[in-house]
């Protein structure tokens, strides 16, 4: 289980150095739709949130080519703080069926509008 750990947390972190994931599904669709962020700067930004430990060289090498906007991270991760709390209070009184729908709904949704905005 040591190695189906080990890469299931390294699959994870290729998918944040490339995509941002983490925050790849809210936070860098909402940079690039209500922030008018570049993609690669909503991409570095969103790694820039999770920066200690966990995305810290992603987060370095996206910083080195000037691609995180340092400001935006910090107030990201005092909202995301703040949000993951009262996130995971109301999702404590929710069904797993309706958490699940709410999910399908959003990537749906994120997905959708990726699609039909690409240039």
């Amino acid at each position: 289980m040591t190695l189906v750990y080990f890469g299931i947390g390294l699959a994870a972190g290729i998918g944040s150095g490339v995509f941002g994931i983490g925050g790849g599904i809210i936070i860098v669709p909402m940079l690039v739709f209500f922030a008018n962020f570049p993609q690669k700067m909503a991409t570095g930004t969103s790694l820039g949130v999770f920066l200690l430990p966990v995305a810290l060289l992603g987060a370095l090498s996206y910083y080195r080519a000037g691609n995180v906007n340092v400001k935006a991270s910090l107030l990201i991760a005092g909202g995301l703080f703040i949000g993951s709390f009262l996130g995971a209070q109301l999702s404590l009184g929710m069904g797993d069926a309706i958490l699940k729908r709410g999910f399908a709904v959003l990537l749906v949704a994120v997905a959708a509008r990726l699609w039909f905005t690409a240039a």
